[in-house]
């Protein structure tokens, strides 16, 4: 649970949370640029009547003066009718340079605060940084947990590659981040009335006023009695109004001064929630806090690199899911594997064991151990194969196990054996594998063998504690799984369409042929100069991993080996390594990569009608679809760009599939046209059309990024009701397909 609530708003925040610390990085050196060129002067050598007096003696027009936390002193005045601001010297009132607050520094604190969107972008801006504080504190409870405990925290970190990186730059920069996101929680809080505003209230003009004949601003005994250092801002009377008064802000309260006596009138010290507010706000931007804007700066530099390698390690888990094969229920089971996986790697063991098993005449069943049952009626084995996640707890499949452990029946003599993962780098190797272990025996089961320990996925541990078990149950059992990264082959890009650029939305269709090298002697006289591609069809995954990064990245393929091609769709994404990798290279430039079938992503044979749903470069899987079509049964595309004149992809091949049949309809829509359309507004629109085609039992398949899944299926979900179905209903059947990212 602590992992999603850590990793979800990581996730889905990203991107924003990465504008608002490079910004954050910018703005955080603002305070100490202003601290180096603002002349501070030293407690008492200065005071608000000596500023006054020079100030007026420069600009005779004065009509403020206000000075910055940081130091900077910056007078508004009239000269010959014409307003102007000027940075002052505050030791001589001279003028150093006109006031001309950054445009750029301006820019980037609306990038900062909005999202350069307005108040919408206020309330976005006050969304992530609350999601900053849930990631901040639940990743704190996480690394404490791996770790052993918040007593642990400084202790060297075990592990390698992108989770140590993650682990090692989180725990020095969570107290900075965590300072930020909670003081611009509180900020944009304030500001949508969430929280009580802080500010005193507002001083109503004095009675008292004497009216004599104002005196020089440096002979008025309240300006005298303040601090330089201590003014935020001075505001003069009106020329000529002997009623009016000067109005003094200061870090401690606000008042006003009488201009011919000197006198401080209605002076009003700021209230507690004023201050409390003034030090959020000095808390999180640095201003006056030079140093400590700098360590925000240094802290919020992180950000990118946290982001990249949770993403990173998120994909690792999401690609290394494995799907099992076909279980046998508890019933009528006499094998039991249960799988307790953080990270999904141990359940391509168990798949294996299950295939060998299966092989021996085995009724399996295999499921998370968090589902273990409370009788297994016919199982004589139960194998336990589990990860330890942290500090020897339990992963999250197996974390409510020893809960249900408790009302476990065990008979039948079934015997158990229990296989743990994990790496001996940790001081608690397999822990949870021995706890289990543990509670097992406790529970009167017998041990078939005692507990195993493997490092590190190692396939050659696996392939030996398999051949123990086998002369246990007297079965042939070789095990032969291998948790290591396929192997790849070469292939050489030959051809390359590039859509989107005038949309930042840059697009490109990569077209690749295997080299000759790949092929064996056998191959090469065979085929002579023909290439060969491995057996693949549309819908596949073609694995790539950027040079000098081992984590895979997977792209739909959009083509079939039939086609003696293998084609890829690519849009290259903000800050992504493997897309803008793919989107570097000229034909000819070659690269490693491996195919992974992917069969849970296919188009219904026969006549079966098909509707297609995408955007962007989730065409390109549906457009191998249609290619493939040559049958010429109803298939209808539903597809969503940004515009028509520069990312309409596979815009000349859709035109001849609707020429020759393969395609029956395209509907497309356009985000960034004068439509200004949704693919989701081009399914609504055809709603009827594709009730009647549901009704004869079409299937739908969608393929593209998560948002525009999730609202498709909200749009289907809608367009089914009244025919009393839903997506899940469709999923159930096998009618509704995603391939999402």
């Amino acid at each position: 649970m602590l992992r999603k609530l850590h990793g979800l708003p990581g996730l889905v925040a990203a991107l924003l949370l990465m504008v608002l610390a490079t910004s954050g990085v910018v703005l955080s050196v603002v305070p100490t640029l202003e601290r180096s060129a603002a002349t501070v002067p030293v407690a008492g050598e200065l005071s608000v009547a000596d500023l006054a007096e020079r100030v007026v003696a420069n600009y005779p027009g004065t009509e403020q003066i206000a000075r910055s936390l940081s130091g900077e002193v910056v007078v508004y005045y009239t000269r010959d009718g014409h307003p102007g601001a000027d940075l002052v010297n505050p030791l001589t009132g001279q003028g150093i340079a006109p006031y001309q607050p950054s445009a750029f520094l301006r820019w980037v604190k609306n990038l900062h605060r909005s999202f350069l969107l307005d108040d919408a972008g206020r309330m976005l801006a006050g969304v992530v940084a609350a999601l900053m504080v849930l990631i901040c504190l639940s990743g704190a409870f996480v690394l404490a947990r791996r770790l052993g405990g918040w007593n642990a925290m400084l202790r060297p970190i075990a592990g390698s590659g992108s989770p140590r990186i993650h682990a090692e730059l989180a725990r020095f920069a969570v107290i900075g981040l965590l300072l930020s996101a909670l003081t611009g929680s509180y900020m944009s809080a304030v500001r949508f009335g969430f929280l009580p505003d802080g500010a005193s209230t507002e001083l109503s003009f004095p009675a008292d006023v004497s009216g004599g004949t104002p005196a020089p601003a440096g002979t008025l005994s309240a300006l005298k009695g303040v601090d330089i250092n201590e003014l935020r801002e001075l505001v003069f009377p009106y020329p000529d109004d002997p009623t009016d008064v000067y109005s003094l802000s200061t870090t401690q309260g606000s008042g006003f001064v009488d201009q011919a006596t000197g006198e401080l009138l209605q002076y009003q010290p700021h209230s507690a929630g004023n201050q409390f507010q003034h030090w959020m706000v000095r808390l999180h931007t640095g201003e006056g806090l030079w140093w400590l804007g700098l360590i925000l700066g240094v802290v919020a530099l992180t950000v990118p690199v946290l982001s990249f390698t949770g993403l990173r390690i998120w994909w690792q888990r999401r690609a290394s899911c494995i799907r099992l094969g076909e279980s046998a229920s508890i019933e009528a089971a006499d094998a039991v594997i249960l799988v307790g996986s953080e990270g999904n790697t141990t359940w391509g063991f168990a798949k294996d064991l299950q295939g060998k098993l299966k092989q021996a005449d085995k009724k399996v069943h295999c499921a998370p151990m968090n589902d273990l049952a409370e009788h297994y009626p016919k199982a004589t084995v139960l194998f336990i194969l589990t990860s330890t996640y942290g500090d020897g707890d339990a992963p999250s499949s197996a974390n409510q196990f020893m809960t249900r452990l408790e009302h476990f029946q065990a008979d039948n003599g079934l015997e158990f054996v229990v296989l743990g993962f994990g790496d001996q780098q940790f001081p608690k190797f397999c822990q949870y594998a021995l706890d289990v272990d543990a509670a097992l025996s406790s529970k009167g089961l017998q041990q078939l063998h005692p507990a195993t320990k493997i490092n590190r996925g190692s396939a050659p541990q696996f392939r030996e504690w398999g051949e123990v078990i086998s002369k246990h149950m007297g079965i042939p059992l070789v095990l032969t799984h291998n948790p290591a990264p396929a192997v790849t082959s070469e292939f050489e890009l030959v051809e390359r369409v590039d859509y989107g650029v005038a949309v930042n939305a840059p697009t490109s269709i990569l077209r690749f042929k295997p080299l000759q090298s790949d092929r064996n002697l056998w191959q090469r006289l065979c085929f002579r100069n023909r290439q060969r591609l491995p057996d693949f069809e549309a819908g596949d995954l073609f694995g790539v991993a950027p040079p000098g990064d081992q984590a895979t990245r997977f792209y739909s393929l959009a083509s079939s080996s039939s086609d003696d091609q293998l084609e890829i769709c690519v849009r290259k994404q903000t800050h992504g390594l493997c897309s803008g990798y793919l989107h570097s290279l000229d034909p000819g430039d070659r690269i490693a990569g491996f195919i992974q079938k992917n069969p849970g992503f296919r188009p219904a044979g026969g006549a079966t009608p098909i509707i297609l749903v995408g955007a962007g470069a989730g065409i390109g899987p549906l457009a191998g679809f249609i290619r493939k079509n040559t049958q010429r049964n109803p298939m209808y595309l539903y597809w969503g760009g940004r515009n028509p004149k520069s990312d309409f992809l596979y815009q000349p091949e859709l035109g001849r599939y609707l020429d020759d049949q393969r395609l029956t309809g395209l509907n497309t829509a356009f985000s960034r046209s004068a439509e200004s359309a949704y693919v989701q507004d081009a399914i609504v629109a055809d709603e009827a059309a594709l009730q009647q085609l549901i009704e004869i039992g079409a299937q739908i398949l969608v393929c593209g990024g998560r948002d525009m899944a999730a609202g498709v299926r909200q749009v289907f979900d809608s367009i089914l009701q009244p025919m009393h179905l839903d997506v899940d209903a469709l999923r159930t059947e096998g009618r509704y397909l995603e391939d999402v990212y």
